[in-house]
């Protein structure tokens, strides 16, 4: 260990807070690091990045927002201001990452900045629903675009018969169950597609990195595609006259008021503009979500404390003008207003797409049926390799907390021959299982919007205690804007969630407790475990 000169420094003990005086060390590469195979390079990073991004939102949360929002100039306002917010936590978690390139990214800098308990509640709440619903989730969609080649493969055809209906149940404004538990041949293909994935990924970083980077070939490929087609043969004379020119601002002034409903069956009430865009967040910051996944795997990264950064920063570029240049192309197709009644694709517009398929109805605009196959491709393509650079890199943060004694003992083991967190990527897998037949997997993830956005703006504002606590640590890059960028972003990341407790408590109150029963959780992890030295140490 390289240390830096003596300072008075805050440490935590179990969470709280106490002050002594010791050395603050420089982070290095630990040996924790070392077992692990540097396989992943500058372009490896940056597909890892992009690829754990772009999964199935892009193809269809537009149509939510545009119900939200109900204006051209807010619908691409959403997805700027989600830009701006990925982008600046990027270019902050860069600092973070050239610091402490360490395996586990982000529960790294929550525990070495704010303490073990929030490292934990972050890879508690990673586990439990955030990387394991998400994966869930993609690799269902994955199934039901798949169903749109094989009919057989569909939600209704149970297997064996076995299922059952969970009853429904509305506390306060929050709506539980309504779903339906079995194993029916869509989700079994989703959970096909899981063990595959994650028996892809005992085989080496390289292998995993090697489909990664393929498959995000594929699916940034399918985006530009769409968005040069759109823009040269796509555009249509009636959506253009809808949603540009003057109507290109309507219902976009600060003081127009926008309906929106609180809770899962509350009353309608009217918020400014500011707010409706808070609001609008939901779905374009899950869509943009998952970008920090590359700092998980920071243990393989060839020369992380340069390619860490640059990839970051690459990665979430891309990734956002790719998603701001679709939605563009999304109004040159079709009109964003319509009615849930129309019996055309231009009738329902943007708001009323067939189960939301934007990105289906804008094609099949296009280029008539055969749009709904090309865009079930684009999609299983998308989902494919998402899931592949999720599963990969959500392993390493378990890992990391089974080294610090925070998670079963057992996932702290490589695989003698691949250097991989085998146990990890098997304990991963079968929760990720469970949940594909729970059928529970998309409201945990309605859940969770709120709770990812708090860790972020904790992991951020750790940025500002470690600039405090460890002056004098080498930081091969620091984030750019520092201190305002960072700044801008906790502030209005922060006016997003108060937005969100009080117009959407059915997402934001149950994320917020299953983050709080993580507390309890960890005091009793630690009353039975002995906890060894961190993993970065």
């Amino acid at each position: 260990m390289v240390f830096a000169n003596d300072e008075r420094r805050t440490t935590y003990d179990g969470g709280f807070l106490s002050t002594e005086t010791k050395t603050i060390p420089i982070p290095t590469e630990s040996s924790t690091d070392r077992e692990f195979v540097k396989g992943l390079g500058l372009t490896s990073a940056t597909m890892l990045v992009m690829g754990s991004m772009i999964g199935s939102g892009i193809f269809l949360v537009s149509a939510e927002i545009a119900r939200e929002v109900d204006s051209p100039a807010l619908l691409i306002g959403a997805w700027v201001l989600t830009g701006f917010l990925t982008i600046v936590a990027a270019l902050s978690y860069g600092e973070l990452a050239a610091m402490m390139p360490h395996a586990g990214g982000q529960y790294v800098y929550l525990r070495e900045a704010l303490g073990p308990l929030w490292g934990f509640l972050y890879g508690w709440t990673l586990f439990l629903v955030i990387q394991t619903g998400t994966i869930a989730a993609v690799a269902v969609a994955f199934g039901r675009f798949l169903g749109v080649f094989f009919p057989a493969i569909s939600s209704t055809h149970w297997i064996a018969g076995l299922h059952w209906a969970v009853p429904t149940w509305d506390i306060g404004p929050v709506r539980l169950g309504g779903m339906q538990v079995g194993l029916n041949t869509q989700n079994l293909i989703a959970i096909l597609m899981v063990v595959t994935l994650s028996v892809i990924n005992i085989f080496g970083v390289k292998t995993g990195a090697l489909i990664q980077n393929i498959f995000t070939a594929a699916k940034v490929s399918a985006l530009l595609g769409l968005v040069v087609v759109g823009l040269f043969i796509g555009r249509n004379a009636e959506a253009l006259i809808a949603n540009f020119g003057a109507n290109f601002w309507r219902n976009a002034g600060l003081g127009t008021l926008h309906p929106v409903q609180v809770g899962a069956a509350g009353p309608i009430a009217l918020v400014g503009t500011l707010t409706i865009l808070a609001v609008a967040q939901v779905g374009s910051l899950f869509s943009a979500d998952a970008w920090n996944n590359v700092t998980f795997t920071a243990g393989e990264v060839i020369n992380p404390k340069r390619n860490l950064p640059l990839s970051l920063a690459l990665g979430t570029g891309v990734v956002i003008a790719l998603y701001i240049a679709c939605n563009v192309i999304y109004l040159n197709v079709l009109p964003l207003t319509g009615s849930a009644d129309g019996t055309t694709i231009l009738q329902r517009g943007i708001q009323h797409a067939t189960e939301d398929r934007v990105a289906t109805a804008a094609l099949s605009q296009m280029f008539g049926g055969v749009a709904g196959y090309l865009m079930a491709a684009a999609i299983m393509v998308s989902s494919f390799g998402c899931n592949n650079g999720l599963i990969l890199s959500g392993a390493r943060v378990y890992y990391a907390m089974a080294k610090d004694g925070l998670f079963f003992r057992g996932a702290g083991k490589l695989h003698p021959k691949y250097r991989t967190p085998v146990v990890s990527l098997m304990v991963q897998m079968v929760w990720i299982c469970i949940l594909c037949v729970s059928g529970s997997y998309g409201q945990l993830l309605d859940y969770v919007v709120f709770a990812v956005l708090v860790f972020y703006i904790l992991t951020i504002a750790g940025l500002f205690v470690l600039r405090i606590k460890q002056p004098n640590a080498e930081r091969p890059y620091r984030a750019f804007g520092y201190p305002v960028l960072p700044a801008v972003y906790i502030v209005l990341a922060i006016f997003i969630d108060i937005v969100l407790l009080r117009y959407k408590p059915q997402f934001t109150w149950p994320g917020l407790i299953i983050v709080l029963l993580g507390i309890p959780v960890y005091f009793a992890w630690r009353s039975r475990r002995t906890v060894t030295e961190p993993s970065a140490a």
